[in-house]
């Protein structure tokens, strides 16, 4: 029997219980003044900036980044760039340069293949992810310990009876495909909980912690750590096709967190109270149906880090989740902000269903008790530079 130590890493997280596939929205500190809106970044506004401010680059941060850069390349040469910023043909030139430029003179290669955007007014805020470590086995040692489940066999999308042809546009809703092949409503959270799903779908390991459990699927991907060392990690496989509620939300509303209370509204203070009450804190979970399911990664990608939402693995205090709307995959991006630590370049690898709006960020730092602690506490605000190359920024007004 192998003892494992499960580590949860969000593929686009937020440390305040939100994440990449499944962010719960109120349980984090938004800006005070709602963000504008535009369909992109070119309708909002973007604007050439000195490139004199690339001279400040520190060389540490610039070496981390073109190692991240590089591998966002396959990306970004290749994908429709949403923001209207750049074309997949704009970024060869310095993606080229990258493949062979020195990592001592790394700084020097953002200086000379980028040129400084401010997107809209530039005032960013920013949250954090990381990647927590979580008690767990690959065979189930106590009555209590939640199973990890890989993709029911009986999932798929299709037409269930109850929804009506006139809405049946687009995709179908994710469902339970019956044996006399009619669909329905797939298991919630509450239902495979209480053991819905044994023997239609394989179990990955088992989570000894069901709160813990509860938050790395709210992170959407992770890895098993075993006490050697071993590692394995997984990552998001699928969902049940139920909506997502952010307990957070539900229990600052509730008056359960948040001023007035003991718990702050944090990841840490909603772990409090769920921990200090847990019969009440069971009913609240399970008033998010939503159920994530994992699968195994493994690859020379695995070795470095989880997988971003667009397949390239995020590395701490190097990645930043975006919302693609105003940021292109793979673009670098400098933050200046209030909380020093987050200030520097970043490369963008990741989203998330918080992250919405220009100049929005999650910084990703890593694993570990101190990346616990900086991203559960993350809340900074300040300025934004989107680094665009220089064929693209050419098209933009000064």
């Amino acid at each position: 029997m192998t003892s494992l130590r499960l580590s949860i890493v969000a593929a686009s997280c937020i440390a305040l219980a939100a994440c990449t596939q499944v962010i719960p929205d109120g349980q984090l500190p938004e800006p005070q003044q709602p963000l504008p809106v535009a369909e992109n970044a070119r309708e909002l506004g973007a604007v050439r900036q000195p490139a004199a401010i690339l001279n400040r680059i520190d060389p540490r941060d610039a070496a981390d980044a073109l190692d991240s850069f590089r591998r966002s390349c396959r990306v970004a040469t290749t994908r429709e760039d949403v923001s209207g910023l750049t074309a997949p043909a704009d970024w060869a030139v310095p993606c080229t340069a990258a493949a062979t430029w020195p990592r001592e003179r790394a700084d020097q290669f953002f200086a000379a293949q980028f040129t400084p955007v401010r997107v809209g007014t530039g005032e960013a805020f920013a949250t954090g992810y990381f990647e927590p470590e979580i008690a767990g086995s690959r065979t189930r040692r106590a009555a209590s310990d939640v199973p990890v489940y890989g993709i029911p066999r009986d999932l798929e999308r299709c037409w269930r009876e109850d929804i009506a042809m006139s809405e049946r546009t687009g995709r179908a809703p994710l469902s339970r495909r019956l044996p006399d092949g009619t669909c329905v409503e797939f298991d919630s959270r509450t239902e495979i909980e209480n053991g819905s799903l044994e023997g239609r779908a394989p179990v990955i390991g088992y989570a000894a912690d069901a709160i813990e459990f509860f938050f790395l699927q709210i992170q959407g991907s992770g890895r098993l750590v075993s006490p050697t060392g071993e590692v394995v990690r997984i990552g998001y496989a699928g969902q049940n096709g139920h909506g997502y509620t952010g307990i957070g939300s539900v229990m600052r509303q509730r008056g359960l967190i948040g001023e007035g209370t003991p718990y702050a509204t944090s990841m840490q203070g909603i772990m409090g109270y769920l921990r200090d009450y847990p019969a009440e804190g069971r009913a609240i979970m399970r008033e998010n149906a939503s159920w994530i399911f994992f699968q195994e990664l493994s690859g020379p990608d695995a070795a470095i880090g989880p997988l971003g939402s667009i397949g390239v693995p995020v590395v701490g205090q190097s990645s930043v989740a975006v919302d693609p709307k105003f940021v292109p995959y793979g673009a670098p991006v400098v933050l200046e902000l209030d909380r020093d630590q987050a200030d520097g370049l970043w490369v963008a690898q990741d989203t998330g269903g918080a992250i919405r709006g220009p100049n929005r960020f999650d910084t990703f730092w890593g694993a570990g008790a101190q990346a616990r602690e900086i991203a559960g506490g993350m809340s900074g605000r300040g300025q934004a530079l989107v680094l665009l190359p220089n064929a693209a920024a050419a098209r933009l007004p000064r």
